[in-house]
């Protein structure tokens, strides 16, 4: 379980993010490079870090579920992902 201060960066981030998308696009399409730099670092859409929406694990994400890969298994063992099969795990 991760902790509850990373949880609110990120959700700060993604807020931030958001913020800031049209700004960072009319700036990129103008080509103006030191606008772009005088915006805040956590703004840019890279520094998002993807997270198990369950647990908020940030290692071993799987990006077509949205949840971390022991997450998946847990959830594969109980059968709640439909057409997984139990193979040599």
């Amino acid at each position: 379980m991760a902790k509850e201060s990373m949880k609110a960066r990120e959700r700060k981030r993604a807020a931030m993010v958001a913020r800031y998308a049209e700004k960072r696009k009319t700036l990129k399409e103008a080509e103006d490079w030191e606008g772009l730099q005088k915006l805040p670092a956590n703004s840019s859409a890279v520094r998002m870090h993807n997270r198990c929406q369950l647990t908020g694990r940030p290692r071993g994400y799987m990006r077509q579920f949205g949840i971390s890969r022991v997450t998946f298994r847990e959830m594969a063992n109980q059968g709640l992902i439909p057409g997984v099969k139990k193979a040599s795990w």
